[in-house]
């Protein structure tokens, strides 16, 4: 197909953060490069909900094409917290519901009551946070976590739904379709799996020594699982030295012969974020970027340093057709029908109904 034939969306494969809570020249010039194909905020970019969909506003002003994402996981990971939004509880908690239920110490044997109840309070969260994001402008939010928690990873630790692959794929794919109800995509990350790794791939470089079939038989389940209802995948920083001596991001094994053949991923890959210790093995953020769009990502996250998003937009090389197969799959991640306001949105029942539920569990404070 040629270029000319694509949609009038044409989002560039660099996915950039903001300096703070309004636009400046030079976040303008950032936005409107076209290699720029998404925006992401932090918590230094929120202060209410107010000046965030002015935010928002903003940056779709500029270039409606490009998808603005937020990580919005809930728990500690959470950038809108006050304003009216919603503080929802680490994922974690989904999976201690779930085993609550369990007269079995080998966890073979769950109570399906409390498996259903986890189940409809993760869908219900998925709603909450993608409903309230969009409400405020938000497009997207790099959710859900798949690792396992292996008890080992702090970085990771109640941010994984379950050390059972079965829990966090049945949790996952409720929350999903809770997002999917207000017409938000999803993200599983961070593949094939961080919980094994002990070190935070933002300050150092994990490795995980375990063979490739006990990953398979484990951490990757869920992807492989969740299937077709997986719209987006982002790989850890973490070399797995018994399968490839590059991180995930950087690996054409991983993200080719593993996912997009093997586990027939078709949706967008993004890396994560360039400016991560994790990622230095690559080089420096231009060589990483063009490493991690080789191996197969579609896009590539640089955070927290304008200086390297400046020098990747200036000379950062990307062949057409990269740029035609990464467009078509980034395009699916904008969000479906229009978004309620505020004000809309505390008045409907399904969002309602959703924190009810939430607060009936005890996940959040009562409203």
């Amino acid at each position: 197909m040629s270029k000319a034939r694509l949609p009038q969306l044409a989002p560039g494969p660099i996915t950039l953060d903001v300096v703070g809570l309004s636009l400046t020249a030079a976040d303008q010039r950032r936005i409107l490069h076209p290699l720029t194909g998404g925006v992401i905020l932090f918590g230094r970019n929120f202060t209410d909900r107010a000046q965030l969909t002015k935010l928002t506003a903003s940056i779709k002003a500029l270039r409606p094409d490009v998808l603005i994402s937020i990580d919005h996981e809930g728990g500690r990971v959470q950038r809108c917290k006050k304003a009216g939004f919603t503080h929802l509880p680490a994922m974690g908690r989904l999976g201690e519901l779930w085993l609550s239920g369990s007269k079995a110490t080998n966890h073979s044997n769950y109570r399906a009551a409390t498996a259903i109840k986890a189940m409809q309070a993760a869908s219900a969260c998925g709603y909450v946070l993608a409903t309230e994001l969009r409400a405020a402008g938000v497009d997207f939010s790099f959710t859900p976590v798949l690792d396992l928690d292996f008890q080992r990873s702090t970085v990771i630790g109640d941010r994984s739904f379950s050390r059972d692959p079965q829990i966090v794929f049945a949790l996952a794919k409720s929350l999903n379709a809770g997002l999917l109800m207000a017409g938000m995509a999803n993200c599983g990350k961070h593949f094939p799996g961080h919980g094994w790794a002990k070190a935070d791939s933002h300050v150092a470089i994990p490795v995980d020594e375990r063979t490739l079939k006990k990953i398979l038989n484990e951490d990757v389940k869920p992807y492989e699982w969740l299937n077709l209802s997986l719209m987006a995948v982002m790989p850890a920083h973490v070399i797995y030295p018994q399968v490839d001596q590059n991180p995930a991001g950087f690996s054409t094994i991983w993200l080719q012969t593993i996912l997009r053949q093997q586990l027939a991923f078709t949706g967008v890959i993004f890396s994560d974020d360039l400016s991560m210790e994790g990622a230095s093995v690559a080089g420096d953020v231009v060589k990483g970027a063009q490493i991690a769009l080789q191996a197969g990502c579609d896009a590539v996250l640089i955070c927290n340093r304008p200086d390297l998003a400046d020098r990747l937009l200036a000379e950062l090389k990307v062949t057409n057709a990269k740029l035609i197969a990464s467009r078509r799959r980034l395009i699916t991640l904008m969000p479906v029908g229009a978004a309620l306001s505020w004000d809309e949105l505390l008045q409907q029942e399904e969002y309602q109904q959703a924190k009810k539920l939430l607060s009936q569990l005890k996940l959040i404070e009562a409203f």
